[in-house]
Order: structure tokens, then C-alpha cells, then sequence
């Protein structure tokens, strides 16, 4: 049985009172953890949150060394919501059939989480859209958008989910998946 984030974040090295580079107060925290992940391995957690401000980073990394890979994984039922997905930084999510990626970038953060975890963060960028919408069409195909996300958590509809990492420090830890080495090589 694996731990929860919150498990392994309790039993964090951290140090207070760091500077923190957003507003410039001595009310940053810093935490790395240890987390095994059965058939990954070792990753360490590293992360930083603020008190003043609310800046926060997070990354996972591997213990090893790994090749730059592609994780595709199909959802077909509401148990592979439970799938386990390890996420860097530096990795790109990409759902086909909703049209929707996430890039990595200057705010990008690695996590450790599920299939379901997921899609929930897209599901609140799509209620975003939705809810910020000045368009009828925008706010109609996110509402669409949200339907099939809801058809796919209740098992009714399949969705693919890619997993693009030069970085190979993530994952989808599933025998379903479908595993590809990246072109290109680790920085």
C-alpha cells in the first residue's frame, strides 16, 4: 500500500524562515520527502511554500537515472481512476479526445497522484473556462467538455491520457500502460 501525499509530507525534512523569492519574506518553507513507489522506485519530493504570500513550487524526482519516455494509458472503466501517476515538472499531459494539454513551464509542478487526480485538475480548468466565459459557444463546448470528463469518471466513456517526460521522472504505473522512449536526451 503506498502512502498519500499528506503521509509522506508529514514526515518531511523541512526548514522554516527562508526568504521567499516572490515577496521577499522570511516565511518560506522548504520540504523534501522520500516516497517508494512500487514498480518506479524511490522518488524524492521537493517543494516550497509561502505563509505571506501563497507561492508554492513543487517537483518529484527519480532516485535513478531513466530515459526520457511516453506513458499512454486508455481509461476503460472507473477502477483505472485509481491508477497511479507520477508527474514531473517537466512533463507534458495531453488528453486527445478533449483537445487539452498541460505544458510544463516556469509554474509547472511535479506530484505524485491518480488517474482521478487528473482529471479533476482538468475539470477545474474547464469549469474555469466555463464559468469565465463571455461566449455562448466557449461556455457550451466546455460544458461538453465537462459531460465527457463526467462520462469517463463514471466508466461509460473511454479517454486516452499521454504522459510526455525528457526528464523520464514520470510515470503511470499501470500494466495497461503503454510505454515509448522519447526521441532526444536527458538535460
Amino acid at each position: 500500500m503506498t502512502k498519500s501525499n499528506d503521509d509522506v509530507m508529514k514526515n518531511a525534512e523541512t526548514i522554516n524562515g527562508e526568504n521567499c523569492p516572490m515577496c521577499s519574506n522570511k516565511t518560506l518553507t522548504l520540504y523534501e520527502a522520500e516516497q517508494d513507489i512500487p514498480f518506479f522506485g524511490k522518488v524524492f519530493l521537493f517543494g516550497m511554500n509561502c505563509s505571506s504570500c501563497g507561492y508554492k513550487q513543487s517537483d518529484v524526482e527519480s532516485e535513478s537515472s531513466k530515459d526520457p519516455s511516453k506513458y499512454e494509458f486508455t481509461v476503460e472503466n472507473s477502477k483505472d481512476l485509481s491508477v497511479r501517476i507520477v508527474k514531473s515538472s517537466e512533463a507534458t499531459i495531453k488528453i486527445p479526445q478533449l483537445k487539452m494539454s498541460v505544458e510544463p513551464g516556469v509554474a509547472s509542478e511535479g506530484y505524485v497522484s491518480n488517474i482521478e487526480g487528473i482529471l479533476q485538475r482538468f475539470k477545474k480548468i474547464l469549469e474555469l473556462e466555463r464559468d469565465a466565459a463571455d461566449e455562448d459557444d466557449i461556455r457550451k463546448k466546455a460544458k461538453n467538455l465537462l459531460k465527457k470528463l463526467w462520462k469517463v469518471e463514471c466508466g461509460d466513456e473511454p479517454l486516452k491520457i499521454i504522459i510526455e517526460d525528457p526528464s523520464g521522472n514520470s510515470a503511470i504505473i499501470s500494466d495497461k500502460a503503454v510505454i515509448t522512449k522519447l526521441k532526444g536526451s536527458k538535460k
